[in-house]
């Protein structure tokens, strides 16, 4: 298949790199992801382009461990009824001692009853209203659960639906994005890991409503960058509350959203003829040569570290390129970020010793990692 010339419209550009293979509607989890590792220009071209990762790893032979079992999701599923049973009331008593909510009872307004067709529309309807009463002379007397809510984000020029567990509205006139999982919160401590692929999904909820209310007039700062999460707490099913501020989480995610809707100087790095195409057949089955669709993806930059084993569907493959590239000191995504995006141990020592010259944008790092390793020196003799 040939690619469009590189002064054609860049949506057209992506659709061409996706070829004759359906978009992969994207949701929170897929663009929670996204934050995980900003700086990969394979993931970014191939989430942009709407490119099912999954179906393009099974392909190659190098299909990811993800999802949950049905043990885990029956589990999740009765932890969040629990959570939201009699209008939310055992929500309400978190928040009442979690936000200082001023107020015995809420209302309880649940989206999903209008249908299915209705919902994104429904929903915006309610978040004006609720938005609208916080600047009225008279402002409402009570907070709102709304549950099952349906938002809406951009994502490369495609539109992404999203549901978020609830949204709660504070009297005063704040937003709550409500986060319920099932991971447990053991002396008052929950697995690091979990916790922030949930913020990085909060955060994707409290972006997309951001979002709304910016486009229905209203002050994007009306919903807070502080989400509730709500865990089993140590081996019972008692809920937990507390407060996670996602602010860190937003900057990575709105930059890499922007990076999304501006992949021109990626693309323009790319040949006019490649595309990622998986020829499906009638039944869907891919057709195209593993070879040969291995061959196109290497013609991109992946920025491959031990964290994406947990976040990205293209892991093993790209775990396994690195590795062939002779990579097998690579340093996690925390500590590369630290050293200004050196990848590897044998690229930080090679720095430290001099023995490396620096890349462009390196020379600082350069320079500090020099210091060290002679104050090292220094500390030994």
């Amino acid at each position: 298949m040939t690619g469009l010339k590189r002064e054609g419209d860049p949506v057209r550009r992506l659709e061409a790199l996706r070829g004759t293979t359906p978009p992969r509607p994207h949701d929170a989890r897929a663009i929670a992801a996204l934050a995980a590792n900003p700086g990969c220009a394979r993931r970014a071209l191939m989430d942009g382009a709407g490119i099912d990762k999954d179906a393009a790893a099974r392909h190659l032979g190098f299909p990811a461990p993800f999802g949950q079992s049905p043990f885990a999701i029956t589990r999740g599923n009765m932890f969040e009824a629990l959570v939201k049973a009699d209008g939310c009331a055992e929500l309400l008593r978190m928040l009442r001692e979690l936000l200082d909510l001023p107020v015995e009872e809420v209302a309880y307004h649940d989206v999903e009853n209008v249908g299915a067709h209705l919902r994104h529309t429904h929903t915006r309807s309610l978040l004006d209203h609720a938005a609208r009463s916080t600047t009225a002379a008279e402002p409402v007397s009570a907070a709102t659960f709304y549950d099952h809510p349906l938002l809406s984000l951009s994502i490369a020029g495609h539109t992404a639906y999203l549901e978020p567990d609830l949204v709660a509205f504070q009297l005063g006139g704040r937003f709550h994005v409500v986060e319920v999982k099932s991971f447990s919160v053991i002396d008052g401590q929950a697995d690091p890991a979990a916790v922030a692929a949930a913020a990085r999904q909060a955060a994707v909820y409290v972006l997309a409503m951001r979002t709304t209310l910016e486009e229905l007039g209203h002050d994007p700062g009306l919903v807070s960058h502080d989400v509730v999460l709500v865990c089993p707490e140590n081996f019972a099913n008692r809920p937990v509350a507390t407060l996670v501020d996602v602010r860190k989480q937003l900057a990575v995610l709105r930059r890499q959203l922007t990076r999304m809707t501006t992949l021109d100087r990626l693309l323009d790095a790319l040949p006019d003829d490649l595309t990622f195409d998986l020829r499906p057949d009638d039944d869907g089955r891919p057709t195209r040569p593993v070879a040969e669709l291995a061959d196109a993806l290497s013609r991109t930059t992946a920025r491959y570290a031990p964290d994406c084993l947990s976040t990205c569907d293209m892991c093993f493959f790209c775990r396994d390129e690195a590795r062939k590239e002779g990579a097998s000191d690579l340093l996690g995504r925390q500590v590369r970020d630290e050293l200004g995006g050196v990848a590897s141990v044998a690229e930080a020592l090679g720095l430290a010793d001099g023995t490396r010259t620096p890349a462009e944008g390196q020379e600082e790092i350069a320079r500090l990692l020099r210091n060290a390793e002679r104050l090292r020196r220094e500390c030994l003799t």
